[in-house]
């Protein structure tokens, strides 16, 4: 495969977060300390990952919690930068990361829908055209001009959802999306990703090997920050089944 076909490069990328208190306390205990001044507290949320994902692929990201699925998606998605190596991402991109937390709990749901809606690169007048069909998908009609602190976990996850399968972007990331809410809106949810996102490349992370089947056509195992496994999704996630017993 050339280079135009991917969607996603990964090469040799290192995450590390540091735990101090504050920059002011790192400055202090540089100036203090001289011979701890090169010990910086934190950890290495990802080590060395390297992947391509090419265009039109489901892609599964499997791994304990602290594995760094979440960062890992972050990273793609640019909300947060790598500490080394290199990451490339071709065509536009919309995120579901934590479902729901980018909400202004004083908005209403209508509000949050065009809030949304602009970080996602759409104008007000596409907004418009599609700001109905959201509404409708998630079933929340009766409450969508009212504030989002008034709304329940569930109801969050079926806006939220709602707005990404709307918005036309090339590369979707879902982070646990259909953890939250009833059963049956996570049959409708998932029923909706097979048809709406038809062709899109999709980034997947759950803990539900079940729906990462239904979903993805490939996975990739994390454990500790590093990448154990790769390949297809029905092998992967036997490794993972087998080694998280």
């Amino acid at each position: 495969m050339s280079d135009i076909e991917k969607a996603v490069k990964l090469k040799n990328v290192s995450k590390f977060f540091n735990t101090e208190a504050s920059k002011i306390f790192n400055i202090k205990n540089k100036l203090f300390s001289p011979r701890n001044k090169n010990a910086i507290k934190g950890n290495w949320t990802l080590k060395n990952i390297s992947f391509d994902i090419e265009k039109g692929d489901s892609v599964a990201i499997l791994g304990d919690n602290g594995s760094g699925k979440s960062t890992l998606l972050k990273l793609i998605l640019g909300v947060t930068t790598p500490t080394s190596g290199e990451i490339e991402v071709k065509g536009s991109i919309g995120g579901l990361i934590e479902l729901g937390a980018g909400f202004q709990k004083e908005l209403t749901g209508r509000e949050n829908i065009y809030m949304n809606g602009v970080v996602l690169g759409l104008k007000e007048k596409e907004i418009d055209a599609i700001i109905d069909d959201i509404i409708e998908f998630s079933e929340l009609r009766a409450h969508i001009d009212k504030p989002i602190k008034q709304y329940s976990s569930g109801m969050k996850v079926r806006l939220g959802f709602s707005i990404a399968i709307h918005v036309n972007s090339d590369i979707v990331l879902l982070d646990e999306v259909l953890a939250v809410g009833d059963k049956r809106f996570r049959k409708k949810a998932l029923s909706s990703i097979k048809s709406y996102l038809k062709g899109k490349t999709i980034i997947f992370v759950s803990h539900s090997t079940h729906q990462v089947k239904q979903i993805c056509e490939k996975a990739i195992v994390l454990k500790n920050g590093e990448i154990v496994y790769q390949g297809d999704v029905n092998s992967a996630v036997e490794y993972y089944e087998a080694n998280n017993k």
